[in-house]
């Protein structure tokens, strides 16, 4: 196993990693909309959140060499099961017509009042 660590993706607030390599699998740890360079979470609805949370993941890919090509698995939590549409929307131009398999729950709370969570699993080639 491999410890994968962006610096430009949120660091962990917990005892956890961005993402973990394990054969030719690389297990993202889910994100939500936090931007770095501010510290917190962007201000905005869940289109906003979404795009910075992809952001995130996009990070982590890149330091394992991936892209969002190489995810095949990814799970959606989200705090209002409404804002669903919306995020599928921009979750749609993330994958760009490639999807990998999802699934997608409402959840009682997320950290820090984010409105999304995503986490995915990519496939090294």
């Amino acid at each position: 196993m491999k410890t994968i660590e962006s610096q430009f993706a949120p660091q962990p607030v917990g005892a956890y990693s961005q993402a973990i390599e394990s054969g030719n699998l690389v297990f993202l740890s889910g994100q939500i909309g936090i931007d770095r360079e501010i510290g917190k979470l962007v201000e905005g609805d869940i289109e906003a959140q979404t795009k910075q949370v992809f952001k995130n993941i996009q990070y982590v890919l890149e330091e394992a060499g991936l892209s969002l090509a190489n995810v095949v698995k990814v799970t959606v939590l989200l705090a209002d099961i409404n804002d669903f549409q919306a995020m599928n929307t921009i979750y749609a131009e993330a994958f760009a017509g490639l999807y990998p398999a999802r699934s997608a729950f409402a959840v009682a709370g997320l950290p820090l009042g984010a409105k999304v969570e995503i986490e995915v699993i990519a496939e090294r080639a």
